[in-house]
């Protein structure tokens, strides 16, 4: 499975960004989908996480209610809709991919480049 991430940028805070990531594979319906980010001098964190078919999900605390992860497995494709933005969220935000499909925060074994999200104050 190979991940490619898009729709990062510079935002002002309290604005809104929707990431997408772009999956090869003809099984990629089959696992679970996520995102982490990493923010200069931090270790990456795990933010949402999708199972295969979209029955469960998974947050971190500090982006529920803000953020919704959601897929189009007809598309290949994992979104990540992140609504009110804060200073703290910047980072570069990872798609990810878990061959179990179950899409829990320490499961994943795929992972993309990267994309960078900017929050300004």
């Amino acid at each position: 499975v190979q991940l490619v991430e898009s729709g990062g940028g510079l935002v002002q805070a309290g604005g809104s960004l929707r990431l997408t990531c772009a999956a090869s594979g003809r099984t990629f319906s089959t696992y679970g989908a996520g995102w982490f980010r990493q923010a200069p001098g931090k270790e990456r964190e795990f933010v949402a996480g999708l199972s295969w078919s979209g029955g469960s999900r998974y947050y971190v605390d500090s982006v529920k209610g803000r953020f919704t992860i959601s897929r189009d497995n007809a598309k290949n494709t994992v979104y990540l809709q992140m609504n009110n933005l804060k200073p703290e969220d910047t980072a570069v935000y990872y798609c990810a991919a878990d061959s179990t499909g179950r899409g829990k925060g320490n499961l994943y074994d795929y992972w993309g480049q990267g994309t960078q999200v900017t929050v300004s104050s």
